[in-house]
This record gives C-alpha cells, structure tokens and sequence, in this order.
C-alpha cells in the first residue's frame, strides 16, 4: 500500500488534495498531512514514504528546503512540487535538487493523476532496482575474517575509490572476481557497468573483436558492426580475467588503449576515445610469463599499479565454517528448502581437507552435502560426500 505525504500549509488545499488521491481506489493509497515544512520533514525522517506532494511557500521551512534537507538526509521519498509561484526557473530549480516534477497551483486534474502514478511506477522501478543490487552485491559479498582476507579488505577499501588499475593474483577459484566486483562496488564508477572478459574462453583470432569491435564487413562473419568491451563499458569497469592467456597481438592493443584511453575496432580506421577503469587477474605468474616472452613486459607494469594476491583456500582455513554457512544459505534459498545445519565435527573435517579447487570446490561440496544428507550435516556425511 503507497504511503503518501501532503505537505502543504493550507489546511483547504491539503483537504482538497486528499479527497481526490482517496477517490483513487485502484491506488489504495495511504495519505497523512504536514501542515508546514518543518513537519514534513519530520514525517520523511521518522516514516518511510513512496511519495511527497510539497507545497513551496509554507513558513518555518520552505518546500526547497525541505527537498534539499531530505535529500541530505538520505530520504528515498519521491518529491512533487506544487507551487501557484512556478516560473521555470524554478521548475528547474527544484528538478536539479532531485524533485519528480513540478505542478502549477492549483494542480489540474489529469495532470495531477498522471503525475503521482507515474512518480509511484518511478518509485516501484527504483525499489525494484535497489533490491536487485542488494542481491548482486550479497552474491559477490567477501566471506571470512581471516588475517588473509582482512588485509585484502583493507586495500580494497583504499584503493577502490581511485583509478588505479589493479592487478588481481591467485589459484583458480580462490575469489578473484569477488575481488574485482568489490573493487568496483566501491569505486566512484559503481552506477556504470562492469563488463568481464575471460581471456581463456575466447579464441585467441577473436579476442580483439571481442575487445575493440569491428566494422561491417571487417573479415568474412563480420556480418554488422560490433561494439567491443572497452566501449561497453564506458565510464565503468573493465575486468580482464586470466589475461595471462592473452595472445601478444591483443596485449599490444590493450597496452595502447591504456596508454592513449582509445581503441580502434577490427577493421576500423577511427579512433574511439575509452574511459574505463582495467582490472585483470591471473593464476599464472606474469613475472616469469615474461621471461619466456608470453607476456609484455611494459604491459605488466601498466597493469600492476596495485598487486592484490588471493590467498588459497588453504591458506585461509579459518574461514570456511562462515563460507559453509553462506553456501547452505544460499544452496537452502534456491531450491525453497528449509537450511540444514552442521555440527563442529563436520566442519573441523572441512577444514582438514585439502581444497585444491579452492572456495569453487568448498561451494560444490556444501550443495552435495545439503542435497545428500538429513537435516543436521555429521562428520559421517562429509566422509562419505567429500
């Protein structure tokens, strides 16, 4: 049920206002009064409101003010403004400050209707959207409080905020995107995309259209243009993953894309300009890649402004009771199942293994462990299923 908010110092214009939004009765809307600004915004901090009708001349604070102390303030509150003072100037004023939109005093009808389910499907849109980042960012959520892990967070938390590139080490499944995506979750580039390329997975004859596009025509299945990876993610986050299996043709082209922040595309004559922010990652040791002329030297040294190195699962064993409970978590809460438990003996026999295949492995065997055993996971049970 949308809760609504009249702010309006006129107590006839706020009766007026709640009469027709009641009449409304497909919205089903919830509506309580403000009768001046200061009120208002009183109301929006203590409740949680989909949208605010707000007058702009009303004493003690004025409807600017309370739109620009709600937005301060973190109020998520949709804001339409009614004025019978509009000017555009203050149309676009109020727009600039985060206000839906603007009505004339007194509001026309249709006009008004229009304007508060649309701001309601707007609100309804930016819920739906902040829910799903909600569960992206708890899918790629760091687990653990190990030494290990702890130290990666901190440099993290330091080195997000910038634009250095950064070079991500570690073993295959050991959480080395988790890394990149945290990077970029807390970066200033977070609203803009982050785009992964697995350098592994594409044929080295097709890694540079996949990176730079290409024109129609450009070679024999070039059948439209294609806009590459560096492009799609304009002003966000380009992922390199396992780039140490990058051909050195590629290489060349992602070192002058770093070097000038523009790419050509396959087949292409003009010049792109690129402003994206590079992280790669690697389970292969670039250093001595180097030495046997696999990988570029200058290219390495553009990457590793800052070297992040992913500790194995091994390595960081104090970990694995909190990675065991997320993983039957989640496991539970895809398949509608009420979570199974652990007891401490199977989890000190977790934490004997040796996981070659990392947190990848430990993720595979929890979602065995919770299909094959009864409600309580035993020693017995990870025996058996390890």
């Amino acid at each position: 049920m949308p809760k609504v908010l009249l702010i309006e110092d006129e107590a006839s214009i706020r009766a007026v206002l709640k009469d027709i939004l009641k009449d409304q009765k497909e919205l089903n809307l919830t509506i309580e009064e403000a009768k001046d600004g200061a009120e208002g915004l009183a109301k929006l901090e203590a409740d949680n409101f989909d949208l605010a009708l707000c007058d702009i001349k009303m004493p003690k604070m004025d409807g600017m003010e309370v739109l620009k102390a709600a937005k301060e303030k973190g109020v998520a509150t949709t804001f339409v403004m009614i004025s019978a003072h509009g000017t555009t100037e203050l149309a676009v004023d109020a727009t600039k400050m985060g206000a839906y939109d603007f009505l004339q005093k007194p509001p026309d009808l249709n006009r008004l209707l229009i304007t508060v389910r649309n701001a309601l499907d707007k609100n309804n849109l930016v819920k739906e959207t902040r829910s799903l980042k909600k569960k992206v960012s708890q899918k790629y959520e760091m687990i653990g409080n190990s030494p290990a892990l702890s130290e990666i967070k901190s440099v993290i938390e330091k080195v997000a905020p910038t634009d250095a590139r950064v070079l991500i080490t570690g073993p295959n499944g050991s959480g080395k995107e988790l890394v990149a995506r945290q990077l970029h979750e807390k970066s200033n580039r977070a609203k803009f995309e982050f785009v992964e390329v697995n350098c592994a997975a594409i044929p080295s004859e097709l890694i540079e259209s996949e990176l730079f596009g290409h024109e129609k025509g450009s070679f024999t299945s070039a059948i439209k243009q294609r806009v590459g990876k560096f492009e799609q993610a304009e002003n966000g986050t380009l992922f390199l993953d396992e780039i140490g299996d990058m051909s050195l043709s590629a290489q060349a082209k992602v070192l002058r894309a770093l070097q000038e922040n523009k790419i050509t595309r396959v087949g292409g004559e003009r010049d792109i300009p690129v402003h994206v922010r590079v992280i790669a990652a690697t389970n292969k040791d670039l250093k001595k890649e180097i030495a046997e002329n696999r990988f570029r030297e200058d290219l390495y040294h553009r990457l590793s402004v800052i070297v992040i190195k992913v500790p194995s699962l091994n390595d960081r064993k104090d970990d694995i009771p909190e990675l065991v409970e997320k993983f039957l978590a989640d496991v539970s809460n895809e398949n509608g199942w009420k979570k199974k438990e652990i007891d401490t003996k199977a989890l000190k026999a977790l934490q004997g293994y040796n996981w070659t295949g990392n947190i990848r492995e430990l993720r595979n065997v929890v979602e065995r462990l919770a299909i094959m055993s009864d409600s309580i996971i035993g020693q017995k049970d990870v025996e058996k299923y390890l």
